[in-house]
C-alpha cells in the first residue's frame, strides 16, 4: 500500500474527504519527522515506536572503482512494531 492508497482507504473508512485525510497523514508524518530530528523517540501505543540509531563511521569500498573510502557516522531511523501490531500480523503469509 502506498500513500495515495492509504489516503483512499482512510477516506472511505472515516467519510472524511481525501483532502482532509491527506492533511492529517502529512501532519502525522511531519510530526514524527520533527520529533526524530530533535532526537526524541515517538511511541504510538498498539502500533510501534520510532527512534534514531547511530551508525558508526566505517570503511567501505566504492563498487565502481574498488577504491577504499571512509563512510561517516550517520543517524538512521528505526522502527519496532508494538505488541498489538505484531500479534495482528503473526501468521500472515507474505505475497511473492
Amino acid at each position: 500500500m502506498n500513500k495515495s492508497e492509504l489516503i483512499n482507504e482512510l477516506s472511505e473508512e472515516t467519510t472524511f474527504s481525501k483532502k482532509d485525510v491527506m492533511r492529517v497523514v502529512d501532519a502525522l508524518v511531519g510530526a514524527i519527522r520533527r520529533s526524530l530530528k530533535k532526537g526524541e523517540k515517538v511511541s504510538i501505543t498498539g502500533f510501534g515506536s520510532f527512534w534514531l540509531s547511530k551508525r558508526p563511521a566505517r570503511k567501505g569500498i566504492n563498487p565502481a572503482t574498488k577504491q577504499r573510502i571512509s563512510l561517516p557516522a550517520v543517524n538512521v531511523p528505526r522502527f519496532k512494531a508494538g505488541k498489538t501490531l505484531r500479534e495482528a500480523v503473526r501468521g500472515v503469509r507474505m505475497a511473492s
